[in-house]
């Protein structure tokens, strides 16, 4: 926690602001970066990027692999060892890991800057918004790690070696500080506000009342094998009264910040998988593939939205396996199937890769509507899941470029109509995971922790046949300056140990 108190004076200035032109010159004082010269619209758009990055970046592709979507060619095969072979030490390592820990903490004391400014200013809009973020970047940490520091972080060096508190209680913070937010967004004075600054929603009130309560709902969904159905219903009965229901058709969660076709300043998830600004294909792009299991599942289906996900090789989609040691020549960049962007449709975009500017995901409008459609299939709320889950699929054709009048004929087959399929809640789940690919695939990952579904197959470099990660260990830096904490949470495998709605 000491390295995250230390950067973040810098964060507050420099956090994501490379990616949005019309945020850079928001100093008093350029020479003088500090907090103090920093008003709400110049912080908050910069908070707003880091969480996005993060969801789109390290953890995307996290997920991704783990979730079953992503491979490497066999020229990549020395790619994303860490990953593919879940070593846990080495994607903590200080240096070459992956700073998930710490880029969440960062973000969160970023996050409390704007909610202390706030408070001080009377703006409840803006502490309202940094405490529904908070929520979200607190729950997220949880999902990864499980225990961790809450009411003891982000207050400076009151507490250097702050106490860990279980996940579960931690969750419980989490949601009651997102209903604090709405209800600060509730009290917070008409016209007064974020306007062009509020990247996300633009100032949007009953829009992030709408998110504010699908990441509540999400959160609950994460805890049902959990056997905490007397907390859930009470929740549940919560966010009924407060009565703003949660994101439907057509309302995403998508953060534009004024990416621009410029060196740094595209769209980071375009930038690292897809182009470069001189329209290069980038690394991942030539050897991160779809692997055979994806591909199959889109197949059974005859999913309409394999065409513009992916380029064909022949006539077919071909994927690979993921976690091969072996350099096969069948796996190699010429025989498998690759993203499909504007470059290779004809300069139509793609599902995933539309321009250099397109906005980010932070939350689409289809996650929440089979967060919709599993809640309605447990009995949890009203309404028809089989409506939700229609929905949820409608959303994600429309995300990804394919045509609406292709709907009915996808929903008509007995493998994909709710009505026909034997298993309603598997139908449910593998169609969020063929909506959610590549775009939060960290959730994808949730779900196949808490469900099991899809029946993803392990990599072909697991440390044993059965072995499967559950959770990241905590950072080197972690153990270094708050050891005694982090020795308290047990083994700290990542193979082993579960976050504690996982258990």
């Amino acid at each position: 926690m000491n390295k995250i108190l230390k950067i973040a004076i810098v964060a507050t200035l420099t956090v994501s602001f490379s990616s949005c032109s019309e945020f850079l010159e928001v100093n008093n004082n350029p020479n003088a970066p500090v907090n103090e010269n920093l008003s709400l619209s110049a912080k908050l758009p910069a908070a707003l990027v880091s969480t996005v990055n993060q969801e789109t970046g390290q953890l995307n592709q996290i997920g991704a692999f783990w979730a079953g979507y992503w491979g490497t060619t066999s020229e990549g095969v020395n790619l994303f060892v860490d990953l593919k072979s879940y070593n846990g030490p080495a994607i903590r390592h200080q240096r070459d890991g992956i700073p998930v820990w710490e880029n969440g903490y960062t973000t969160l004391l970023y996050y409390q800057l704007i909610r202390e400014q706030a408070q001080t200013e009377g703006a409840l809009f803006y502490a309202g918004i940094a405490k529904i973020m908070q929520g979200w970047h607190f729950m997220r940490l949880v999902d990864i790690y499980n225990n961790l520091p809450f009411d003891d972080a982000l207050q400076g060096t009151r507490h250097p070696t702050p106490r860990y508190e279980n996940g579960k209680t931690v969750y419980e913070k989490s949601i009651n500080l997102i209903s604090e937010g709405i209800n600060d967004l509730k009290n917070a004075p008409a016209g007064v506000g974020p306007g062009a600054d509020d990247v996300l929603f633009k100032g949007n009130k009953g829009l992030w009342i709408k998110f504010a309560n699908t990441l509540k709902l999400r959160a609950l969904i994460h805890q049902s094998e959990a056997d905490n159905q007397a907390y859930i219903t009470a929740e549940i009965q919560k966010i009924q009264a407060e009565g703003s229901g949660f994101l439907g058709v057509g309302e995403n969660a998508f953060v534009q910040p004024g990416y621009l076709n410029t060196a740094t300043k595209l769209n980071p998830f375009w930038e690292s998988n897809y182009r470069t600004v001189q329209g290069a294909s980038t690394g991942n792009h030539q050897d991160l593939r779809p692997t055979v299991f994806l591909l199959e599942q889109y197949k059974l289906r005859n999913d309409p939205r394999l065409a513009t996900l992916y380029t064909t090789v022949g006539t077919d989609y071909k994927g690979v396996l993921f976690g091969n040691p072996n350099a096969e020549a069948q796996y190699n960049r010429a025989n498998t199937s690759v993203f499909k962007g504007p470059q290779e449709n004809n300069d139509k975009p793609g599902a995933l890769f539309k321009s250099a500017t397109q906005p980010s995901v932070l939350m689409g409008s289809f996650e929440s509507l089979f967060l919709q459609a599993e809640a309605a299939q447990r009995g949890w709320i009203t309404g028809s899941a089989k409506m939700f889950y229609e929905q949820g699929i409608q959303e994600s054709f429309k995300y990804m470029e394919v045509a609406a009048t292709a709907f009915a004929a996808y929903n008509a087959q007995p493998t994909v109509n709710l009505d026909q399929v034997p298993d309603k809640m598997a139908a449910i789940i593998t169609q969020k995971w063929l909506a959610l690919n590549s775009i939060s695939s960290i959730e994808a990952w949730t779900d196949y922790r808490r469900l099991g579904l899809p029946a993803i197959p392990n990599s072909l470099d697991a440390p044993a046949p059965t072995a499967r990660p559950l959770r990241l260990m905590y950072p080197e830096s972690e153990r270094q300056t708050n050891n005694n904490e982090t020795s308290k949470q047990g083994s700290d495998d990542i193979i082993k140990d579960k976050v504690w709605w996982n258990q």
